[in-house]
């Protein structure tokens, strides 16, 4: 009965939560979302503000404002950002601390002088001045930037309620000078950070938080008290109090903070420089940038095909049926159940509708100032607990397989969607500050395209199909997001790495296996000479791809031509280019050849891949398993005892593809292992191409180098919140893409032909005016 019961459950929920409602909730929440930050913007201050009152520790001074990314600024950065620029602090000791801090991102070798040590300060454009009290000597020594004691105050007068009002007083009168200063420059006034009252020493003790709290809402009030466009002109820096409060307690003498936990120096920089230098991972206080050519181009675009659509709709134009697509990564296509009409005129303008709505999605997200954004922060437990977490499901969903041949389309597809759910586990994570995961993770990103080679070699070498409508429907497949996005959000095409090198290995594949002599299955059947062939392609191959990774010089010559280079180059340089394409030179390689050998071992029956019998013979197989599980858990005690990225990652080419071959191994040779897959990772297989790229703007930010936070105040919620957002986003645009391909790209050549010319003359013209567009140097 138990079981009875689930299964109608099941039943049930499936009829009603259908992925189609799943995507009509996420449109729903989106549109709540939008409006409650917008609302947010309009009525809780900007990203500004945010910065300057308030944030949290992630963990041992790491800093994080609320919902915004704070860029942490080197040397250079700073050099760069300050290069004409004077600053000036004023206070006391704890002011004093506070820019020693600051000078220290400017010259990290500069030391300080003691807290004991009184007097002012210069440190090139960069000045101290010893002012502990708000007095008339103050108002001779303001110069650009201020700040004032409050401890000075209550420790030379003992707390006293006359003092505080004269402390009012005096800011009073200061407050105008400041308000002056403000208008050609920026002037921060830091607020008092606690104390330690237990580590005070006995000339300290009246020294009280409680007291200091009152000095403090004393200086918001008379600094709030003229207001310009609804602001203070002089800013309130708060958030350096609010990192006090947890760090204080490491003090040594409880009144100055321990080095290295000075947020307020950072905090600073970022409210200075972000508008200036607008580093992609510091958010707080950036301006929008206007929409370039392109930008505009796409968005005239998808509008002018959401009117045709909407006229079409209205002119009644007959509804179409989608048919099931071909998966054209995978050895061989879906065959529909049932036959299909053709798509109507309306569908391809419905499909660009439906794209152009997910577009504006991915521009709010990571382009607009709209949603919020937070930095990335690497523990173990928010990587590893996930983990264990989407592993349980898997296991959870299993099913038995439809068929039992080694590397079925139902096991690869579930291969790619736990991989998939790992690097997105590994991304949100920032788990690649932790070698071990990052070698892994580079593995699975290996096997990737050790798929590839697999994949398109085995489609090749049994149905010989070297035809222009194949290539170019796994072109459009692998490339129609990244062209879309590259416009929308003004991305080169190098940014989104994987899909130029998936997609250049396929390239080197075809042209390997079309060229003459072609090589195929029927004609190795008729003489096994023929084997011998496909091997010579395989080391040519193999010299090809040593001679470029030993010849960088002639490889960056190469790739440096244009117009090739507009493909592979990011921030004028391949270096991207080279880097990802040496770090995985050979597996693909390996890939076709495991496809080689395992045709042919299957063409003569030497495998036995029955229902729940094993590949081999007994002893052969257990000998296979056993140095399998050798050999994967050598590769990761290797891996755990790197020390460094760039000696790990010298040698990765050369041995994950054993990795890769023990888990092909340990999965498949156990009958009852091939026997069953999980159908939780094959659904998220399926759409793995579109789940890698749409993390980029939808998932993460800031182009994956921060958090996507549409749930402020909650990390878990938000995780929950955009991830089944970004799953239903991600399924759309897989929708979307086969639908596209079955328009764009003709069976009939001669069709194919002219549409190719055409996409080739407009994309040529949309070059040429996006570089006339472009702003002329010096203008």
């Amino acid at each position: 009965m138990a079981v009875l019961a689930y299964s109608l459950g099941k039943r049930e929920i499936n009829q009603h939560f259908t992925i189609k409602n799943a995507k009509l909730i996420s449109l729903i929440v989106v549109a709540l979302l939008l409006l409650f930050h917008t609302a947010s913007r309009f009525y809780g201050g900007d990203s500004c503000e945010w910065l300057l009152s308030r944030g949290r520790f992630l963990g041992e001074n790491v800093w994080q404002p609320y919902g915004c990314m704070m860029h942490k600024y080197k040397t250079t950065e700073a050099k760069t950002c300050l290069a004409e620029k004077r600053v000036a602090f004023v206070g006391d000791s704890r002011i004093r601390q506070l820019f020693y801090s600051f000078i220290k991102i400017i010259d990290p070798q500069q030391r300080e002088d003691g807290n004991k040590v009184i007097g002012d300060r210069t440190r090139g454009p960069q000045d101290f001045l010893w002012h502990p009290e708000a007095n008339n000597s103050m108002k001779e020594r303001l110069i650009s930037w201020t700040r004032v004691s409050a401890y000075w105050s209550i420790k030379l007068h003992s707390g006293s309620t006359e003092t505080l009002q004269q402390y009012k007083v005096n800011l009073t009168a200061i407050a105008v000078h400041l308000e002056k200063l403000a208008d050609p420059g920026e002037v921060y006034w830091v607020l008092q950070d606690p104390v330690n009252e237990e580590m005070l020493s006995e000339n300290r003790k009246m020294i009280t938080n409680q007291q200091l709290e009152l000095y403090n809402e004393a200086a918001a009030y008379v600094l709030n008290s003229s207001k310009r466009n609804g602001r203070s002109k002089v800013k309130l820096l708060a958030a350096s109090r609010q990192a006090a409060l947890e760090t204080i307690t490491q003090s040594v003498d409880g009144l100055h903070l321990p080095e290295g936990t000075l947020s307020g120096s950072m905090v600073l920089m970022n409210s200075v420089c972000n508008k200036l230098l607008r580093p992609i991972d510091g958010s707080c206080c950036q301006t929008l940038r206007p929409p370039n050519f392109l930008q505009k181009l796409a968005a005239c675009f998808f509008l002018g095909s959401a009117l045709v659509f909407l006229v079409l709709h209205i002119l009644g134009s007959n509804r179409h049926r989608r048919p099931v697509p071909p998966d054209v990564e995978s050895l061989e296509e879906k065959k529909p159940a049932t036959a299909t009409t053709p798509l109507g005129p309306k569908a391809p303008f419905q499909a660009l509708c439906r794209m152009g709505v997910i577009m504006g999605y991915f521009y709010l997200c990571d382009r607009a100032d709209v949603f919020m954004k937070e930095q990335k922060f690497y523990t173990h437990y928010t990587f590893f607990i996930p983990l264990i977490y989407i592993f349980v499901l898997g296991v959870f969903y299993s099913e038995n397989s439809k068929e039992t041949k080694l590397l079925n389309r139902e096991q690869t597809d579930e291969w790619k969607g736990w991989m998939q759910l790992v690097i997105l586990i590994y991304h949100i994570s920032g788990a690649s500050a932790f070698i071990p995961v990052y070698m892994h993770v580079r593995v699975l990103v290996a096997a990737y395209l050790f798929q590839t080679g697999y994949g398109h070699f085995s489609f090749f070498w049994l149905k010989g199909d070297f035809g222009l409508y194949r290539v170019c429907q796994v072109l459009f497949r692998l490339n129609f997001l990244v062209l879309v996005l590259c416009m929308v959000m003004d991305r080169p095409y190098q940014f989104y790495y994987f899909v130029p090198l998936v997609t250049f290995w396929f390239v080197v594949i075809y042209a390997t296996m079309a060229m003459w002599p072609q090589i195929l299955q029927k004609k190795a059947n008729s003489s096994g000479i023929w084997h011998l062939g496909v091997l010579a392609k395989l080391l040519g191959l193999l010299l090809f791809i040593c001679f470029f990774a030993f010849s960088q010089g002639v490889f960056v010559s190469i790739f440096s031509v244009w117009p090739i280079s507009k493909l592979f180059e990011l921030n004028g340089s391949i270096h991207e280019w080279w880097f990802r394409w040496k770090l995985d030179r050979f597996v693909m390689i390996h890939g076709m050849l495991f496809a080689f050998i395992y045709l042919v071992l299957q063409k003569r029956q030497v495998l036995s891949e029955g229902k729940g019998e094993n590949l081999f013979s007994a002893k052969i197989s257990n000998l296979l398993l056993f140095l399998s599980v050798v050999f994967f858990i050598t590769y990761s005690i290797w891996a755990s005892s790197c020390k460094t990225k760039t000696e790990c990652n010298e040698m990765h080419p050369y041995i994950s593809v054993v990795q890769i071959l023990a888990f092909i191994l340990i999965r498949n040779i156990p009958g009852y292992a091939r026997s069953i897959y999980s159908s939780f990772f094959a659904w998220f297989g399926k759409i793995s191409l579109e789940l890698f790229i749409c993390q980029y703007h939808i998932w993460l930010a800031a182009d994956t180098k921060g958090i996507l936070v549409l749930i402020p105040g909650n990390p878990s919620l938000n995780i929950m919140v955009s991830t089944f957002i970004f799953v239903c986003v991600a399924h759309e645009i897989s929708l979307i893409t086969n639908d596209l391909a079955q328009v764009v790209i003709p069976k009939d050549s001669m069709a194919l032909l002219k549409r190719l010319g055409a996409l080739g003359l407009i994309s040529l013209v949309v070059l040429v005016l996006a570089r006339a567009s472009q702003p002329t140097p010096g203008a």
